[in-house]
């Protein structure tokens, strides 16, 4: 089994790179890829991304497709229309307004996989195929409701017919969620609202269990736009393969604050596990910040978090593919982009300016991990 980071320099651009390889025609890979050259204007900036991407499909991974992308972009209601055109992948896109720190226009996490087939179904949501799974990957989601609260429920009834025309149920087969809030201090409270609600009627509670997710300021173009959702759901899964985190010697239950989300979720087929973790901040089992107003101490409350969590589904950092990293406050970006480059150099991650849901976190990270299993009762990925 080979899993492996590599850095690829390419013109304007650099792609650090995750590979899992473990002998069976689906190869995993996660890139980030960053604007090396600050000065150029977007377009040359956009360029600089799309070249690198098409080099390393072409060159250092042929056979690789994305499955999923995700643009950051540093002011979307200049940039996002230009991304749209120039970017022709047939793959789920995310595009959000959340400014990478590094002083760039724009950066790229793309997911990748070879042996599957891609394709967009009736629905309107992009199916990965391979081996009896269609994996349902959707991006930017939204639409214009009134409000906050109105766009989500729009948000989840919406998803929710895409998942039954696909045979699947949101309580069944959907694995992780985004959600993107247009002034997250003023609109998180609508989302929440929404969420509950409706996961109570699907049958999510507290009971039962939810969904892996992220709630984190974003935007898109449009300012009217509150409430952006991505989303990942799995046809042909059983029950018994997904399995839920909940670290309580670090972390509590999110129920007890008044959301609906899990701290993480881990998938097993039989030949690797997938895990998604949420955004995690610096917090305890009993619900409270840890270490207010110190980014340094939240910083390593926060990987201690995830580090718990990943433990719990066999993991560990090594086998983490991807990192997104979100700040509330812009000026902590030195210091949090030297911690990470200390712990985690050549690992795929982005730092972006999001605050955090609640004002009191100054940073906030999610990640996806891979690592092979055997696991005869279950199906091949």
């Amino acid at each position: 089994m080979d899993k492996e980071q590599q850095t690829i320099q390419f013109e304007n651009a650099v792609a650090d790179v995750f590979q899992f390889d473990n002998g069976t025609e689906v190869r995993e890979y996660h890139a980030m890829i960053h604007v090396s050259e600050t000065r150029l204007p977007f377009a040359k900036q956009l360029e600089a991304v799309l070249n690198a991407y098409n080099g390393l499909i072409e060159e250092k991974i042929p056979g690789a497709q994305a499955v999923f992308k995700r643009y950051f972009l540093s002011d979307a209601a200049n940039q996002q229309d230009e991304v749209i055109v120039a970017d022709m992948t047939d793959c789920a896109k995310s595009i959000i307004q959340q400014a990478p720190l590094d002083g760039t226009k724009i950066a790229l996490w793309v997911y990748l996989m070879t042996g599957v087939r891609t394709s967009v179904t009736h629905s309107g949501l992009y199916a990965v195929e391979h081996n009896g799974f269609r994996h349902l990957w959707n991006g930017s989601a939204h639409n214009l409701a009134a409000n906050s609260e109105y766009q989500t429920r729009l948000l989840f009834n919406e998803y929710n017919m895409q998942l039954i025309e696909e045979g699947c149920t949101l309580e069944a087969n959907c694995i992780r969620t985004w959600f993107f809030v247009n002034d997250v201090d003023l609109n998180y409270g609508g989302v929440v609202r929404a969420r509950n609600q409706f996961f109570f009627v699907q049958g999510l509670t507290v009971h039962t269990h939810f969904i892996a997710s992220t709630g984190i300021g974003g935007r898109q173009a449009d300012p009217n736009v509150l409430s952006q959702m991505d989303n990942y759901a799995v046809h042909g899964i059983k029950r018994e393969q997904v399995h839920h985190l909940y670290a309580p010697t670090h972390l509590n239950r999110t129920s007890d604050y008044g959301v609906s989300f899990e701290r993480g979720t881990y998938v097993d087929y039989a030949d690797r596990r997938q895990v998604f973790i949420s955004g995690t901040a610096s917090i305890n089992n009993k619900g409270e910040i840890m270490h207010p107003k110190d980014i340094v101490r939240q910083t390593e409350r926060m990987w201690e978090n995830v580090e718990t969590l990943l433990k719990e589904a066999g993991c560990t950092y090594d086998d983490v593919g991807e990192m997104v990293v979100y700040l509330r406050d812009t000026a902590d970006y030195p210091v949090v982009k030297e911690m990470y480059e200390a712990r985690f150099h050549g690992k795929p991650y982005v730092i972006v300016h999001a605050p955090v849901c609640r004002p009191g976190w100054l940073v906030e990270m999610e990640c996806m991990a891979v690592k092979q299993i055997s696991a005869p009762s279950h199906a091949p990925f």
